[in-house]
């Protein structure tokens, strides 16, 4: 998960495509709250079959979101918004969106896990949730710290 390139995500999964080999898409957000402001990474992860995977993202910090729910569905919104952008333009499939939310209700982001799974699902995205396999969310929170 290194590197600097900067790469247009559609043309990249175009690529990938075209290059014949398998894999599944899998997008996901994860946000941080620093000292002046909040940084957002969105993922798209290609997973390859039994042969691990590959990881493209992007990073962005923005005024710092101190309302919870506000900054949890900022992270929602970005993931639909590139899912959507690459099912519409590139063709591709999303396996899942991973919402790094909770399904245990102690947790705070429990919140808003079924507002948030109940929109990507209305698009007609899969979603996921902890504590799941989310490939996408874990590379978003290794990325934002």
């Amino acid at each position: 998960m290194g590197g600097r390139r900067s790469v247009d995500v559609c043309d990249y999964v175009r690529d990938m495509k075209a290059s014949g080999t398998a894999f599944a898409l899998h997008i996901g957000c994860d946000s941080q709250n620093h000292r002046s402001h909040t940084v957002y990474v969105t993922t798209v992860v290609f997973r390859f079959p039994r042969a691990g995977a590959h990881v493209i993202y992007r990073k962005e910090k923005v005024p710092k979101i101190l309302d919870m729910w506000t900054k949890l569905w900022g992270e929602t919104e970005r993931s639909v918004a590139l899912a959507h952008l690459l099912r519409e333009e590139v063709g591709a499939r999303v396996e899942q969106i991973d919402l790094d939310f909770n399904t245990d209700p102690a947790h705070p982001s429990n919140k808003v896990l079924s507002a948030s799974a109940g929109y990507v699902q209305s698009l007609g995205f899969q979603s996921g949730a902890k504590p799941g396999l989310l490939m996408a969310a874990w590379a978003a929170d290794a990325l934002c710290q």
